[in-house]
């Protein structure tokens, strides 16, 4: 279990900094393009990290 939540911290850390780096594009129009894209993105790893947070919650509360 330890390994599967090292590797969803570790994916999830990886998206995130390719994500900012994108972000970080100097070109005008690809960040006025990419815009909703980076929302979009910010609000699935939002969601994603809280759904990760209640699934560890609720595996602690279960094994103690």
């Amino acid at each position: 279990m330890k390994l599967a939540i090292i590797l969803i911290i570790i994916v999830s850390l990886i998206g995130l900094v390719l994500t900012v780096r994108e972000m970080g594009r100097s070109d005008e129009g690809y960040y006025k393009a990419s815009k909703k894209n980076v929302t979009s993105l910010t609000m699935i790893y939002v969601v994603a990290i809280l759904g990760s947070l209640i699934a560890l919650a609720v595996f602690i509360v279960k094994t103690v």
